[in-house]
């Protein structure tokens, strides 16, 4: 099966080989023909959405539209709703049989003082019996719309006449009726509330339809009774015949050969009709130049980006190279200054060369340190074994005893030595190298071994010299001091304090043997107390013999350490 596959990757290398070799452009190539795969779909995706967005916002202002004349309608219905409302309050209060007529004039003028409408009692006879807009007694004529009163009195009930002009108005207006019936049970008189034709004004403002429509409210017979055109008289026919009596929704017209829109709406309780247009022209026009500024913006942006791209490229060429004469430069481990560049990236990968050379020398430095550092110390460590070595060589009775003793200090300057380079970055815990090395000389009783002071850390090489001093002192305190019998106590106390580090050793219960000649016993572990702490850490000793055991007071300056000695881990 393998050598199956390594023939077929076989057959398609060289297909890969031409493939690559024939791709092989420059970078300003494939940077236009990205931008163009961007900007091309997007282009056409930005028409999709321009088109599906001029169709919902047409969608959106003929439901405005729709909604508008509903609105008007509703509004011209509330109007006329008001005014029926206003007769029948005034037929209640008014005389049923036709008589009082002057009392009943001056409660009406003074209910409709600020009101827009005005009140006429009309008889079968056209005859105007009062009319609120001039005085009571005044000379009246026949009604101006004697139709509409005919109709009234047909039918019974309410009724909104058409827009007409009235003669003692003189102003187009328009009425509604509502018959009173007399207790003989006749309709003898019309209540009449009329109502200048512009105070529906207010209803078919250019405020209530979009930008660049117009709205007119038209009555039964489709004449003007308010519009927002000004260029519409009142009382005249509407320049359209595109409502007829029942049509209402969206629609279209053409008048002298210009095409428009239309939205019209008719009112069940005035039979009247509201009619909202624009011409086709000004309702399409922002869809028109919305593609026309696309297309030119199209075309302008991906000249501009095809000019950018090369732009780019040259750019990142020129970075390229330099970069590339940067990492020569790093792989012959010389020095790499950051470069400045227009470009970002070129710059952060300059500056990362920059410090990538100046890591490789401080490594190379470093190593060589570390070298050095690991050849001094090897050296210290085997002239410390050399000294123990001898010293345990002339302290020993037997080789076993030297064999032993040796073991043991070997043993004590590895377990400092493993602490030393686990704790080589912050430094060895002095209460962690007290317990490491009295760990093996502590008997079962651990009370018998106080520790008490506060967190100190120290550098790794003053703790190895330390470490070595306390298993001398544990050693000796095993063969002859406080732990040589069952009841001895060690307490070991340190501080610091004006810069000094204090440890005291103090041995209590020891089984004290003077010598027969008086002298001083001094063994390897007095010799690293005195000599190697002495000389090493500039240490200030002092020893102090009790009756019960022996005393170690020994002060280092703070200088001679290199951790931190403030007393705090």
């Amino acid at each position: 099966m393998s050598d199956g596959l390594d023939r077929t990757r076989a057959q398609h290398a060289p297909f890969r080989v031409i493939l690559r070799s024939r791709l092989r452009r420059p970078l300003s190539f494939y940077l236009t023909v990205l931008l163009l795969v961007a900007i091309i779909p997007s282009f056409l995706f930005s028409m999709i959405i321009l088109k599906r967005s001029t169709d919902e916002q047409e969608r959106v202002v003929t439901a405005l539209l729709k909604a508008s004349t509903g609105s008007v309608t509703r509004l011209v219905e509330r109007e006329v709703d008001s005014m029926l409302a206003t007769l029948k309050v005034l037929a209640a209060a008014g005389p049923n049989d036709g008589s009082n007529l002057a009392e009943f004039y001056d409660r009406a003028r003074s209910s409709l003082a600020d009101t827009d409408s005005n009140l006429l009692v009309i008889d079968r006879g056209h005859n105007q019996l009062f009319n609120t807009r001039v005085p009571y007694g005044s000379p009246l004529g026949k009604a101006s719309d004697p139709v509409s009163v005919d109709e009234a009195f047909r039918v019974g009930g309410p009724y909104i006449s058409n827009v007409f002009f009235g003669k003692t108005a003189q102003r187009w207006v328009f009425n509604v009726y509502l018959p009173i019936t007399t207790p003989l049970g006749n309709s003898d008189y019309l209540l009449t509330l009329t109502r200048n034709a512009e105070s529906m004004s207010k209803a078919v403002n250019r405020d209530v339809v979009s930008p660049g429509w117009n709205a007119a409210l038209l009555d039964a017979a489709g004449n003007v009774i308010a519009s927002s055109d000004p260029g519409l008289a009142v009382g005249k026919p509407f320049f359209m015949e595109i409502v007829p009596a029942l049509r209402v929704g969206v629609g279209e017209a053409v008048h002298d050969g210009v095409e428009y829109r239309t939205v019209t709406e008719f009112s069940v309780l005035t039979g009247w009709k509201i009619v909202a247009w624009a011409k086709s022209a000004d309702v399409d026009a922002p869809a028109l130049w919305s593609y026309l500024w696309l297309s030119l913006g199209g075309l302008l942006f991906a000249g501009i980006a095809v000019a950018g791209s090369a732009t780019i490229a040259g750019l990142l060429t020129q970075g390229v190279k330099v970069l590339a004469r940067d990492a020569h430069l790093l792989g012959a481990g010389r020095p790499i200054a950051a470069r400045k560049h227009m470009i970002a990236e070129i710059e952060t990968v300059s500056s990362a060369l920059a410090e990538a050379a100046q890591a490789r020398r401080k490594a190379e430095n470093e190593i060589r340190f570390l070298m050095r550092e690991v050849a001094h110390r090897s050296k210290n460590q085997l002239t410390v074994i050399q000294s123990m070595l001898n010293q345990s060589l002339n302290a020993a009775e037997s080789r076993v005893d030297f064999a032993e003793t040796f073991r043991k200090r070997i043993a004590g300057l590895a377990r400092s030595t493993d602490l030393m380079i686990a704790n080589a970055a912050q430094g060895v815990d002095f209460r962690e190298l007290v317990q490491n090395q009295l760990q093996p000389f502590t008997p079962d009783d651990p009370d018998r071994v106080h520790l008490s002071g506060p967190p100190v850390r120290l550098d790794a090489q003053v703790s190895q010299t330390l470490g070595m001093a306390l298993h001398e002192l544990a050693t000796n305190a095993t063969k002859y001091g406080a732990l040589a019998n069952a009841s001895g106590v060690i307490d070991l106390q340190w501080s610091v304090s004006g810069g000094t580090f204090l440890f005291v050793w103090r041995e209590k219960g020891a089984d004290i043997t003077p010598a027969e000649d008086g002298a001083v016993r001094k063994g390897f572990g007095t010799m690293v107390l005195e000599r190697m702490l002495g000389m090493a850490l500039d240490a200030k000793l002092e020893r102090i013999m009790h009756d019960d055991g022996i005393e170690w007071r020994v002060k280092i300056p703070d200088e001679k350490l290199s951790a931190n000695l403030s007393g705090q881990a």
